[in-house]
């Protein structure tokens, strides 16, 4: 058993490694270590015995039902609602809309509030941004003349915040940016662009895709508008997010989609909404997944999570000084006190080669843009390698992946 690397860190790794059925497994005859973490999560048995129980207990649709199943059924869902709101800080559960991930929380956002946009307004994104929340944006460029201006980063892949405030103006509607970069690990100033989003008169979206699985969360010390997650990534189910929406944002916006449960009555010359969140949760939704996410939220909430992201971090760090005497190593995203993510390029190596050479050795990585163009437009390169950390890796899952970077290396260069 390798050593922990912090051994005054309040949770074990390897105890907590246990917890996850898929780690035990080999690939390709080697030992499975996976680092491709920013893209899925692997899951703890709780949250897999909590989905399968509930279709084999309690499964019902929820909400309008009037037998024993569908009450059960209602009151686990809704106790999801619940633990979300309590894990992102939100001071309701009445501000929480339940989504099937990230993208659709932010195209909801995008669809609503977009629709009071008009022709030169503004919308201010970072070059960091994942597609998700880029291309809903450029649907209101498209379709209602809406602007997106981009904020820039540096060479490190820190947001250059003197440029983020330039473009600060009269016509800035909305802010729409990262809490935590998936392709570069950088942590945004997330309360101070708030805070300046709020004095030049636009509301602030942050996409806590990221951030949300790393590091503790409170909305309503950030004071930001809308703030969304996805559960996949939170070693929860697939299929499953939320957003979190402040004040009366919920009431005054229009409804994203049509459908059952949305709305309170319906006749043929016009139709009451639902209030609250419900009024953007049209359709039976993902009931046991979103259930399996409140349970991944009961197994975050037992551990340090602080220590878990300073685990992580230094795992990062002693893996990075392992490749360091890689020649021809460019890494993407050095900024100061980043998450767990290392992306990079090699010359010579196309980084698709090497994540399907380092598969043959069990190491499963990503490669490509990590559906970031932009991001690697600024950084004038085509795609990465990315390794990603969670707290249930270990330093001999470090040595290994550097292994096998090398011997990939050996084939190609």
């Amino acid at each position: 058993m390798t050593p922990l690397l912090q051994p005054e860190t309040v949770f074990d790794p390897e105890v907590l490694r246990a917890q996850f059925p898929i780690l035990s497994r080999q690939v390709n005859g080697q030992p499975l270590i996976y680092l491709d973490n920013a893209a899925s999560a692997q899951k703890p048995e709780c949250v897999i015995e909590a989905v399968a129980n509930t279709y084999r207990h309690s499964y019902a649709n929820v909400h309008r039902g009037l037998h024993t199943l569908a009450n059960e059924a209602t009151e686990a869902f809704e106790a999801a609602r619940t633990k979300i709101a309590a894990f992102l800080g939100s001071p309701s559960r009445d501000h929480i809309v339940l989504t099937k991930g990230a993208s659709e929380a932010i195209n909801l956002v995008a669809s609503s509030f977009g629709a009071g946009l008009k022709a030169g307004d503004e919308i201010i994104l970072s070059q960091m941004e994942h597609h998700s929340n880029i291309v809903p944006w450029h649907f209101l460029r498209e379709r209602q003349g809406v602007v997106i201006r981009w904020a820039p980063v540096d060479d490190t892949g820190a947001l250059d915040l003197e440029g983020f405030k330039a473009l600060l103006n009269e016509k800035t509607k909305l802010v729409a940016i990262t809490h935590m970069s998936n392709v570069l690990g950088t942590v945004t100033p997330a309360k101070t662009l708030v805070e300046l989003a709020h004095q030049a008169g636009a509301a602030i979206l942050l996409d806590g895709s990221q951030a949300a699985v790393h590091m503790p969360v409170n909305v309503s010390d950030l004071g930001c508008d809308f703030y969304v997650f996805t559960g996949h990534k939170l070693y929860g189910p697939n299929g499953t997010g939320a957003l979190y929406a402040a004040g009366d944002w919920l009431a005054r916006l229009q409804p994203y989609q049509g459908g059952g449960e949305m709305i309170a009555e319906v006749y043929e010359d016009r139709v009451i909404y639902a209030e609250g969140p419900h009024k953007f949760e049209a359709g039976t939704p993902m009931i046991a997944d979103i259930i399996g996410l409140g349970a991944a939220i009961d197994w975050l909430n037992t551990q340090d999570r602080m220590a878990m992201f300073e685990y992580e971090r230094a795992l990062m760090d002693r893996t990075l000084a392992m490749m360091s005497e890689i020649k021809g190593l460019r890494l993407i995203g050095t900024a100061q006190d980043k998450g767990a993510i290392i992306s990079f390029a090699i010359d010579g190596a196309h980084p698709h080669d090497l994540a399907q050479l380092m598969d043959k050795y069990g190491v499963a990585v990503r490669a490509g843009h990590h559906c970031a163009h932009p991001l690697m437009q600024r950084f004038g390169i085509t795609g990465t390698v990315r390794a990603s950390f969670a707290p249930y890796n270990t330093l001999s899952d470090g040595e290994g992946f550097v292994a096998a970077l090398n011997k990939a290396l050996s084939f190609l260069i």
